[in-house]
């Protein structure tokens, strides 16, 4: 949706992205606000949090070694001392939007996936599922990014749609309402989504699908030049930018479905 160009780079070309602090920062927020729900009610401080914070990052460059050159020229730790602080800030900002003390969560990092009538096969994790008394679904999702103007808004909207989507048709019932908690700025986004919301969410999906089988058949995978370029890793060898991509690799479009599940495609966290 915001670049093909940038799809194909990596998933089709696979090429490799250096790691953004922004990005692993909220990876590790992400793990912590995980973990918070494993301990009882009444225990879910800040001060508990905080504490899961350094293991967390720990756990992360366990797993993703590569994320150790965020920091390779931090000789005496100041700059991940820093990084670890603002990670603590956002997680003061999320005790200021809920109280976890009130909350039971019925699933947390939850795997869903589905297949449509079409065949194709929808995937993804959701953050956080509650469940009321009587059934109503929330989906929420922790933004470590500041909330988006209306202009990106509805990019926002489409990842929670998303998810809602595949929930509607595992369990056969449209989710009650959608929350993006932006911990960024301290601000909650809520939506209700209606059987037409994710009805049309199906159509555009199926219409993105249709677009990337097009380009795999064709090889035209266009940029879409504009203010985040400076960020994107690949503008080096973009064409809008006077680079050159290298030759097209031979995939099948049954390749490019089974990589695609490991790829975020639906949102990037700010």
């Amino acid at each position: 949706m915001s670049c093909p160009l940038k799809y194909r780079f990596r998933v089709i070309d696979r090429l490799p992205e250096k790691p953004s602090s922004a990005a692993v920062r909220g990876t590790v927020v992400h793990g912590v606000l995980e973990r918070l729900f494993d301990l009882p009610a009444g225990q879910r401080t800040l001060e508990h949090a905080a504490e899961m914070l350094e293991p967390q990052w720990q756990q992360v460059l366990a797993a993703e070694p590569e994320v150790a050159e965020l920091f390779a020229e931090d000789a005496d730790g100041a700059e991940l001392a820093k990084w670890l602080a603002e990670a603590h800030q956002l997680l003061g900002k999320y005790f200021t939007l809920e109280d976890p003390n009130a909350l039971e969560p019925a699933e947390r990092e939850l795997y869903v996936e589905t297949e449509l009538e079409s065949g194709l096969t929808l995937r993804g994790y959701v953050d956080r599922l509650d469940v009321a008394p009587t059934g109503e679904i929330r989906v929420v999702d922790y933004k470590t990014g500041r909330s988006p103007s209306e202009f990106f808004e509805a990019k926002a909207l489409f990842q929670m749609k998303f998810y809602a989507l595949v929930l509607w048709r595992l369990r056969g019932v449209v989710p009650a309402m959608l929350q993006l908690v932006y911990l960024g700025n301290g601000e909650i986004v809520r939506y209700i989504p209606d059987e037409a919301d994710l009805l049309a969410c199906e159509r555009k999906v199926g219409a993105l699908w249709n677009a990337i089988t097009r380009a795999l058949e064709s090889g035209d995978w266009r940029p879409s030049p504009g203010p985040l370029c400076d960020w994107c890793d690949h503008k080096a060898i973009c064409p809008a930018w006077g680079g050159t991509p290298p030759p097209l690799p031979v995939r099948s479009v049954e390749e490019v479905a089974q990589e695609s599940a490991g790829v975020d495609l639906v949102g990037v966290d700010g």
